[in-house]
């Protein structure tokens, strides 16, 4: 396992009155690109935990991890923005079964990188921010587990590993996927479409964003759904379950409007995929 940080050459940019009128006057920008390695071992997981900016991953037919990472920093002064290259740290880990890139900030609450709250973060500087814009092509089957809280959406395609996807305040896309597992967005909308239909568990939120999700044809599945402020529609036929609510006829179209979780079977059943939203509509559609 191989473990480093990533150091970079940067130009400031610190010119012109627009720049003299904003908070943050100072501004860093730079580019860097890698290409780090799985280990030997079968599985394989590529793990981005980032806090201000976006995350593209993109599955193809290679052994490597190609990775392109923007960073942007702004600062109120020269002293800042120094503070921040010390303070903010992207560190980079391969030659392992996972393949992991982590924004290291002292405003998380907890920098242990190991730790299952890597994601809290509490902003504890108000005088530089620091964005990260990752770019990545990963191995189709690599398993995914990516984080962003601030500043950028998710979008991921064309993947066949699992996935684990959360984002706080931006939207979550996924397209062409072929895996199961979970995605989060809190205040954002979601989007997913499947190449192939997930063959374990997997489920689907949003507090704030509409859910829209597209399975192959012959999908079959046990749902659960909730929604508060939106309605949840369905492309198959869904029955209702009597352990939550009374059976009904297979039913396609609107299927309930009540902000408790609700439960339908689709063809004979199967893995059990749970749509949780809040003010948000849900629509489980049938891929074109």
């Amino acid at each position: 396992m191989k473990k480093s940080q990533l150091a970079l050459a940067i130009v400031l940019v610190c010119t012109g009155s627009a720049l003299a009128q904003s908070r943050f006057g100072f501004q860093q920008q730079d580019t860097v690109r890698r290409t780090l390695q799985f280990s030997s071992g079968v599985a394989r997981t590529l793990e981005v935990d980032n806090i201000d900016g976006s995350i593209r991953v993109t599955g193809y037919d290679g052994a490597n991890v190609e990775v392109s990472v923007n960073r942007a920093i702004r600062a109120e002064s020269p002293e800042r923005l120094e503070a921040a290259k010390r303070d903010v740290q992207l560190e980079i880990t391969d030659s392992a079964d996972i393949v992991r890139l982590y924004v290291n900030h002292p405003g998380r609450c907890n920098r242990d990188r190991n730790s299952d709250d890597s994601s809290c973060f509490s902003s504890t500087n108000e005088s530089y921010r620091v964005n990260f814009d990752f770019d990545i092509r990963v191995p189709r089957d690599a398993a995914i587990r990516l984080r962003t809280i601030n500043g950028g959406d998710i979008n991921v395609q064309n993947v066949a590993g699992d996935f684990d996807v959360d984002n706080i305040n931006g939207s979550v896309e996924m397209l062409e996927m072929s895996g199961s597992g979970k995605a989060h967005a809190l205040n954002g909308r979601m989007k997913v479409t499947f190449a192939s239909n997930p063959r374990n568990a997997s489920s689907f939120s949003s507090l704030n964003g509409s859910i829209d999700v597209a399975f192959q044809p012959g999908l079959s599945a046990d749902l659960r759904f909730k929604t508060f402020n939106g309605s949840v529609f369905s492309d198959f036929p869904v029955e209702a379950q009597p352990a939550d609510f009374a059976a009904g006829p297979a039913r396609v179209g609107q299927i309930f409007q009540k902000n408790q979780f609700q439960s339908g079977r689709v063809g004979r059943g199967g893995p059990e995929l749970t749509f949780d939203g809040f003010n948000g509509t849900i629509r489980i559609t049938q891929a074109r």
